[in-house]
């Protein structure tokens, strides 16, 4: 009896350490990452995709403090070309940060929730047709 006590909590203790492969963060534009720590919520999310426009409205969770979670946001969108226009900071609304490339703007909105703190991601982009196959 003593035996079966002491295999079943090595067993326990064996599961209890394992742990889920970590998650693909989704990002719906290749060059917009997202920092580690965050997840995205698509049941708040839209995605909408036509022939000539993609455009996403994205949000995402996690524990992160919101001035370090918005360097980051800036320094690897910067980093993936997007040109920052605007950042705004006010204390009942979180921090606003506003990008741009040819052809694609993007805002990207960091408050703090009652347990976490949310990004909203805003994101257009113009889709140039590709050729047709001949």
């Amino acid at each position: 009896m003593r035996r079966i006590l002491v295999l079943s909590l090595c067993l326990l203790a064996a599961t209890a350490c394992a742990s889920p492969p970590p998650r693909v963060q989704r990002s719906e534009f290749e060059d917009i990452p997202v920092p580690k720590g965050l997840t995205v919520d698509l049941n708040k999310s839209t995605i909408i995709e036509s022939p000539t426009v993609k455009a996403a409205r994205l949000f995402y969770k996690g524990r992160v403090e919101i001035e370090s979670l918005a360097v980051a946001f800036r320094t690897t969108l910067e980093a993936n070309g997007w040109r920052n226009i605007s950042a705004t900071t006010a204390s009942d609304k979180g921090i606003t940060q506003i990008y741009e490339k040819p052809g694609s703007s993007l805002q990207v909105l960091i408050y703090e929730g009652w347990f976490d703190t949310w990004v909203e991601m805003s994101a257009t982009r113009v889709v140039t047709p590709s050729s047709p196959a001949k």
